[in-house]
């Protein structure tokens, strides 16, 4: 029987509030942009028709349209998992972006938004999504808020935020997009083949930074699958810090790399599966290859056992400067407080990014689009990043949600963007995942590869924010 001293718990009134409306113009080459932009928050309901949670958006659509419902949508979502669409909204694809300089470092405060001239915006609508407990979306109790932090409950959910807003914007016969950053490719390769079978087929899926299989990035005992498959990601990194022989420096960065990946995938494969088996002999000339394409010590790799976690290359590479590399960017380095140990203080990468787009997404949301809120803007939301739940064992696994949804809908395409300085979501893994799951090879030419010589986030640099447009642009018209 239930304890009689409880009392039972209050439900929340929570009321849908009205979206906010305003209108803009951005000047780009070959004309202007006038838009509408709509900031609110979705309504998701319960078998009672009680609203369990709001998530909010950030909606960019073309005005004077004869018929929208004719126009490309694409739906936008950062990963995390914890992060709200912070990242590619004012960084990448949105009317607006962060001023960071050419190569994406970070500026001296304050902080300003300049006009996005590689917007996506004449190529789609946008709407940009952050799931619960990131940006402003909550659940409406917070008891509740974990419910939806899972790879099932994520996709149950962001589902249904796309069945809404098709339904209450009538553009269920759109052409129809998906764009999403490290989890975010996660998501939306689990999306795909989730909506399919709820009656929503997309057109085409963007991935950036792709992560769908977790065994090519968890560095897990008797996993040996990162090691490989990291190596020329840590090769390009070497290179772009001159820490390689001056042979190798020499060389074109693709060329190099290429080889790296064939060693990587033979030589080196087949020597980490012998395990303990290994002669001195054999173990001697790996660590002499690993040392030549890492540019780290001979010593080091021995002591690693010829397996380089991430963190402790970030940390080793330069540390003799006292310095460490960027796992998301691997161009950017941070002041260490310590030349000792194998981790590193801070990311500097991501510390580098985050004053500049939470200062003017701030200022933005509240100024510009006119939505006015005192709850905080949940960037990168640490609690959902440690409760996340991944149904399907140690290493989940979406990329056969994708595979159904081009077995299912073989006019489906998707382009694939890697940079070679990425060491969070490395561009020999995307390879890894795209050729392991078990795609008809009717269809393997429905998917495209780009790559570019910056790191997770390309799109701070800012000749790679260039091309991923363009890439992007000849994706979405052809």
């Amino acid at each position: 029987m239930p304890d009689s001293s409880e009392k039972p718990k209050s439900e929340p009134e929570i009321k849908e509030e009205a979206p906010v409306v305003s209108s803009h113009r951005l000047e780009v080459e070959g004309g202007a942009l006038s838009y509408s932009a709509t900031a609110g928050k979705m309504p998701l309901k319960d078998a009672r028709d009680k609203i369990a949670a709001q998530m909010f958006y950030v909606a960019y659509t073309l005005e004077g349209e004869a018929d929208p419902a004719e126009r490309p949508l694409i739906f936008v979502f950062n990963g995390g998992p914890g992060s709200a669409s912070i990242w590619l909204h004012m960084g990448a694809l949105g009317p607006r972006r962060v001023e960071m300089g050419e190569e994406g470092f970070m500026p001296p405060p304050p902080y300003r938004l300049i006009d996005n001239a590689y917007t996506w915006l004449d190529l789609g609508d946008l709407v940009f999504i952050d799931p619960v407990g990131t940006g402003y979306s909550r659940a409406s109790d917070p008891d509740d808020n974990q419910k939806y932090w899972g790879l099932e409950a994520d996709l149950e959910a962001v589902g249904e935020f796309i069945r809404l807003y098709l339904s209450r914007n009538r553009r269920w016969t759109s052409p129809l997009y998906l764009a999403g950053e490290s989890y975010g490719t996660t998501r939306a390769a689990g999306l795909a083949g989730h909506l399919i079978d709820r009656g929503i087929a997309f057109n085409g899926v963007v991935l950036i930074s792709t992560i769908m299989n977790f065994q090519t990035a968890r560095f897990t005992k008797a996993n040996d699958l990162p090691y490989t498959l990291f190596l020329p990601s840590y090769c390009a990194t070497a290179h772009y810090h001159g820490k390689l022989a001056e042979e190798l420096q020499a060389r074109a960065l693709r060329e190099l790399l290429s080889e790296v990946a064939e060693w990587s995938e033979s030589d080196y494969t087949v020597a980490l599966a012998k395990g303990d088996r290994l002669s001195e002999g054999e173990r001697g000339a790996v660590a002499a290859q690993l040392a030549r394409y890492t540019g780290l010590s001979e010593r080091f790799v021995l002591g690693a056992d010829l397996r380089i976690n991430i963190l402790s290359f970030c940390k080793e590479l330069l540390r003799n400067e006292k310095r460490a590399v960027g796992r998301l960017d691997s161009r950017f380095v941070g002041i260490m407080a310590s030349a000792e140990g194998q981790t590193y203080d801070f990311d500097p990468a991501s510390h580098a990014i985050t004053p500049p787009y939470s200062a003017t997404f701030n200022q933005y949301v509240r100024e510009a689009l006119g939505y006015q809120t005192d709850l905080n803007y949940e960037i990168m939301n640490s609690e959902v990043h440690r409760n996340w739940k991944y149904e399907g064992g140690q290493f989940p696994d979406t990329s056969e949600g994708l595979r159904a949804a081009f077995a299912k809908n073989p006019f489906m395409k998707v382009l694939v963007a890697q940079g070679y300085y990425d060491l969070a979501t490395p561009f020999q893994a995307a390879y890894y995942s795209l050729s392991h799951m078990g795609l008809d090879a009717s269809l393997r030419d429905n998917v495209v590869i780009e790559e570019y010589e910056a790191g997770h986030m390309m799109y701070l640099h800012e000749a790679s924010l260039a091309k991923l447009k363009r890439d992007v642009a000849r994706f979405v018209r052809t």
